[in-house]
């Protein structure tokens, strides 16, 4: 992969609001008609493909400010357990269904999965092995809050069967944590990662955070210093999208706190390079990784895939998701349940299920599903191979589409041919944009208010 040209003008010229693509259509799209007999169709559409699987745990100990997740705020452990007697039921109910398929990777997100203890851990892991064909080299990933756990847990996730973890840090700095009430202790952090690389973890990842209060380009590096002492695989660094209007504890962090967006544009150039510098690689979007990472492989080999917990290698597994407010990619349909838990709990113990809206794609969705995925994935995409699996003229169907790239290419940010496009050095922070040019629902200009900026 070549490096990432920095060129200022066209970040600005190009820095509007726009999907993170994480799915195509995007879940604004999902509708209420979606019914269980969809989601029984799309199960058994491709019945030979692998299955991953995503649980979401909602619970955490403390609310961080910045936070955006569906996640409920509580020092009731007995929560959990009720939690997992609901969420037995969805299990059972939809294992039947995936009989015959082999799970080849297994992710808790959250919320924080780990607010579980050993036992109720235990007791999660064992109920997934009880009802599916768990591959013996499945990916098994957590997402860890190292405020609220032992040393020790580390190796009990590791002995149940975890290799792949992923840490939440946000920022190092004393008083940003602060102002977003996510106090942690720094020398516990490198004790858990020392401890996590003694375990032998496939994968470690650290999750940062730009454009907190009181963040300045100075502080942020002085984070970025302690990351890379840390040594992830991987690094995941979001920009803040301050809503308050939709996530009410953002209302605690005041505008006049947030850095300047050209700050935040300084923030990010100087992480690019940094990391960049430490031998990491840019691999789209807001993530990095050594070159030696199975997501770097991956996207040098072409077969980067994206979903709906970011990049993964898991190029042709459907996705199942469980628990409150989780999201489902089956066959060419998407689905997911309640986001409130007493409906979800209402919902299950009724129907067994908590299914809430989905979405049936049409083979124009699939299709412009396929095309995105290529280039936020891999930032190029043959027409021939388009073409082969939808039996289309390429450059006839995607008339309008390539007349909005058009603008683009003569800024320098992809390259079109007769038979291809590629997305050059200076085209790759902003692959949002260019993705776009594709999204038909994007065109909605009203419905791109509800995303966050590009950069």
């Amino acid at each position: 992969m070549s490096e990432i040209i920095w060129d200022l003008n066209l970040i600005q010229k190009y820095n509007q609001s726009g999907p993170r693509y994480t799915s195509y259509p995007t879940a604004l799209e999902f509708n209420e008609s979606y019914n269980d007999d969809d989601f029984k169709i799309a199960a058994a559409q491709y019945p030979n493909k692998p299955l991953s699987l995503y649980v979401h745990i909602p619970f955490c100990h403390k609310l961080c400010y910045f936070c955006a997740c569906n996640k409920i705020i509580t020092r009731h452990k007995h929560k959990v357990d009720t939690y997992l007697d609901y969420l037995e039921k969805e299990i059972r109910y939809r294992a039947p269904l995936f009989e015959n398929r082999i799970v080849t990777q297994i992710h808790w997100g959250g919320g924080t999965p780990t607010y579980l203890d050993e036992d109720q851990s235990l007791r999660l892991m064992a109920m997934l092995r009880k009802h599916f064909n768990i591959s013996e080299q499945a990916e098994i990933s957590i997402e860890m809050d190292p405020r609220e756990i032992e040393l020790s847990m580390l190796d009990h996730l590791r002995e149940i069967g975890f290799n792949r973890i992923s840490m939440g840090i946000q920022d190092f700095n004393k008083e940003v944590q602060k102002l977003v009430n996510r106090e942690q202790d720094e020398d516990f952090i490198f004790a858990l990662m020392k401890r996590a690389q003694e375990l032998k973890f496939v994968s470690t990842n650290i999750d940062l955070i730009y454009g907190l209060p009181n963040q300045t380009v100075d502080s942020f590096m002085f984070t970025l210093q302690k990351v890379v002492e840390l040594n992830p695989d991987r690094m995941s660094i979001f920009n803040y999208a301050h809503l308050p209007s939709r996530f009410a504890a953002q209302i605690k962090i005041k505008d006049e706190m947030l850095p300047k967006p050209e700050t935040k544009l300084e923030i990010l150039q100087k992480t690019i390079e940094t990391l960049s510098n430490s031998g990491y690689q840019f691999i789209g979007m807001d993530h990095f990784a050594k070159p030696t990472d199975e997501l770097a492989v991956a996207q040098k080999n072409g077969v980067l895939h994206r979903n709906f917990q970011g990049y993964t290698t898991q190029e042709d597994a459907d996705l199942l998701g469980m628990g409150v407010s989780a999201i489902s990619l089956l066959g060419d349909s998407y689905a997911q349940n309640h986001k409130e838990l007493k409906q979800y709990y209402t919902e299950v113990e009724n129907r067994g299920i908590a299914l809430h809206k989905g979405l049936v794609m049409t083979k124009d969705d699939c299709l412009r599903r396929d095309v995105i995925k290529a280039l936020i994935c891999n930032f190029q995409l043959e027409y021939a191979k388009v073409e082969k699996i939808y039996g289309i003229d390429f450059k006839k169907y995607f008339a309008e589409d390539l007349s909005l790239l058009a603008p683009l290419a003569r800024d320098g940010l992809l390259e079109i041919d007769s038979k291809s496009i590629s997305v050059t050095s200076r085209g790759r922070l902003l692959i949002r944009n260019i993705c776009m040019c594709f999204d038909i629902y994007s065109r909605q200009q009203a419905k791109r208010q509800q995303f966050s900026r590009i950069i």
